[in-house]
């Protein structure tokens, strides 16, 4: 069953662009380390809200990236312009 993680910050709008180029270089390391991340997609809500919506072919290889990413120098990156961060897994049921 697939998992969709959402994760919403905040970040400066100064900083607009390294939210985006972060955000890409982590999606690509964390592909590279752990098979399963099917689809990754960043949007904002307002200058400074970010949401990161990641769907994850199982809880499993959600689990195995988040014990294998922190500290990883894309994960460092990625969260240094990021600030009160916050997750939630959404395990699907029905896609119609």
């Amino acid at each position: 069953m697939s998992i969709v993680s959402v994760t919403r910050f905040q970040a400066d709008p100064a900083d607009t662009d390294q939210v985006r180029a972060r955000h890409a270089a982590l999606v690509t390391a964390i592909r590279a380390a752990q098979p399963g991340l099917t689809e990754a997609r960043l949007g904002r809500l307002d200058d400074e809200t970010w949401v990161g919506v990641w769907r994850w072919d199982s809880a499993a290889s959600l689990r195995a990236a988040r014990q294998a990413a922190p500290g990883t120098a894309a994960a460092v990156a990625a969260f240094e312009v990021a600030r009160e961060v916050t997750a939630e897994d959404i395990e699907m049921f029905d896609e119609l």
